[in-house]
């Protein structure tokens, strides 16, 4: 099977945040993610990582202004400033925590800013990330997120667009960031879609649809995916992030008993 980590902003939410590294370790996982970690103190965070034997897979960059709706900052030309700042703050945590990935938002287009400033400043920002990254020794993914369901206006929703930055970047340390919940409801095709992109993916995510519940709620033959995975030899974490359908326990069962 691949290797599986725990999204504590999605999974465990039973206990408070700090609670969730422990019931993950204890469900035998040995990676978590989870979307932000700048509420909590770096070297908190490192300690519970610590005594619970756990890797830090990845966290997002700071998003702006989450609470009120922002996804991302990437793409806006008047937030370039924040977005650096941003850069080093995760950079920040990111060596505290170990963390080896980041995950970049690229975030909502408004409505009145050109498409083609949109991008050129998503690029000129993501160039800036990549370089500062790469000096840390750190990947920065970039992940597409559906347009229909979840984040209309998002600006990479797409794989397609995702390897046009890529290839625009051309920077050793950018990866694509595939979450199979938003590509089957953008793309489809799951399988083959990543043996073909496999060259570029840096990380999995995962969550059955319709309703971005656990494996077995929808109608993503996860059994033929994560077979699928291993006969890749894809290297890289293979992370969980549903809502679970009831109680996280009852909803491992993809995990504890096989699928």
């Amino acid at each position: 099977m691949p290797r599986f980590a725990a999204n504590l902003s999605m999974l465990f939410t039973e206990v408070d945040f700090t609670e969730r590294f422990a019931r993950a370790r204890a469900a035998g996982f040995e990676g978590v993610e989870y979307l932000f970690p700048y509420a909590y103190p770096k070297d908190l965070l490192r300690r519970i990582l610590k005594d619970n034997n756990l890797t830090q897979v990845l966290f997002n960059l700071p998003p702006g202004d989450w609470n009120a709706g922002e996804r991302g900052i990437a793409c806006l030309p008047d937030r370039v400033e924040e977005f650096r700042a941003g850069v080093d703050e995760a950079i920040d945590y990111a060596r505290a925590l170990d963390c080896k990935q980041l995950n970049c938002l690229a975030g909502l287009k408004p409505a009145t800013l050109d498409e083609g400033e949109a991008w050129q400043t998503l690029v000129a920002n993501l160039a800036y990330a990549a370089e500062k990254l790469a000096a840390e020794g750190i990947t920065l993914c970039l992940e597409a997120i559906n347009s229909r369901v979840d984040m209309p206006g998002f600006v990479l929703d797409t794989s397609g667009k995702v390897l046009a930055v890529i290839e625009e970047l051309d920077a050793g340390n950018v990866r694509l960031q595939y979450d199979l919940y938003h590509m089957q409801i953008m793309e489809g095709d799951l399988i083959r879609s990543m043996e073909c992109l496999l060259p570029w993916i840096g990380h999995i995510q995962f969550a059955d649809n319709p309703g971005r519940h656990e494996p077995g709620t929808g109608e993503i033959n996860f059994s033929n995916v994560f077979a699928a995975i291993d006969r890749m030899d894809y290297e890289g974490w293979v992370s969980a992030e549903y809502r679970p359908s009831g109680e996280t326990g009852s909803s491992l069962g993809w995990f504890t008993g096989g699928i």
